[in-house]
């Protein structure tokens, strides 16, 4: 898959390219602003160089037309099939917050307001359409997309390709996680970041929950934007994923006394085992009503397996 190799180099050449220019870039803005971290400051010159590197791929690659992106569905069955993946995505993901509250996973924080909720409820909805959005055009929308061109060109499957962005994206949701006190901040702290995630890798036990939660939510991402065509629907359970997320962490806090802590893991205090369960019955259940998708996909374009 030539694509998706482009879109590798593209990730790991920015992400070393990152490392040595987080300092200097930390050492600049740090004392303009005292709350911005070591991390934050490097997630987001990654960033940056990763959209330069995205931007030298699209075109490499020629992916130029709105299809190419994940966008081909006319405006209105777009946002429709969104409005409609959001619903599902909020309906799909109360049950585990329902249940990590009503475990003690997860219990409310005492001084919780109706004004906190509201706030919390807005947050939620920004930053899953934020995330809903981005994420979806990048790793579904172009990457996903080239990588199933490439292979139906030669006449094979498109499950290959959504598995390993699948794999790639979950991957991706590490780095940011490791953090360096301010104090301790120096010249190879963004190299010790990677080393840092690798060594994350390198005891896999420990972030297995998190790390197969994370790749069956991509696998149905991608089963999704094959299914239909295009990834309105991704970003609408994507977003709606996140908001009942964010709502639930600000929410409540987690437990570390409760049995069923292990259902949560200790990257992120939500994703874990139970969210992994829901993500697969979610999927055999869509697998199951594939053929109901067919209405949803784009205008000319056949459905066919995965």
């Amino acid at each position: 898959m030539r694509a998706l190799a482009l879109f590798l180099a593209a990730i790991v050449a920015t992400l070393f390219l990152a490392a040595p220019l987080a300092y200097p870039l930390f050492a600049l803005l740090h004392p303009l602003n005292p709350a911005w971290p070591f991390h934050k400051i490097a997630e987001r010159l990654w960033q940056l160089l990763m959209l330069v590197g995205l931007v030298l791929v699209v075109t490499r690659l020629r992916l130029t037309s709105r299809a190419d992106w994940g966008y081909g569905a006319p405006r209105p069955v777009f946002i429709r099939q969104c409005l409609a993946g959001f619903a599902l995505g909020v309906v799909s993901m109360l049950p585990v917050s329902g249940l990590l509250i009503a475990t003690g996973v997860r219990p409310f924080v005492p001084d919780l307001s109706l004004a906190r909720v509201g706030s919390l409820v807005l947050a939620g909805l920004g930053s899953g359409l934020a995330v809903g959005v981005v994420e979806e055009t990048f790793y579904r929308g172009l990457m996903q997309g080239a990588a199933v061109r490439e292979l139906r060109a030669r006449g094979r499957a498109a499950l290959p390709a959504i598995a390993a962005v699948a794999l790639i994206y979950a991957a991706l949701h590490f780095p940011a996680r490791e953090t360096i006190p301010d104090q301790l901040v120096n010249a190879a702290s963004g190299f010790k970041m990677l080393a840092a995630v690798g060594a994350k890798f390198a005891d896999f036990p420990s972030i297995a929950d998190s790390f197969l939660a994370l790749t069956a939510v991509g696998l149905l991402l991608g089963l999704a934007r094959e299914f239909t065509g295009n990834i309105a629907v991704g970003i609408g359970l994507h977003a709606g994923w996140v908001a009942i997320m964010r709502l639930t962490i600000g929410a409540t806090r987690l437990n570390p006394d409760s049995p069923y802590r292990a259902l949560v893991s200790a990257s992120d205090g939500y994703t874990g085992w139970l969210v992994l369960a829901f993500t697969v019955a979610i999927t055999v259940t869509l697998l199951a009503a594939r053929g109901a998708l067919a209405a949803w996909r784009d205008p000319g374009v056949s459905l066919r397996s995965p």
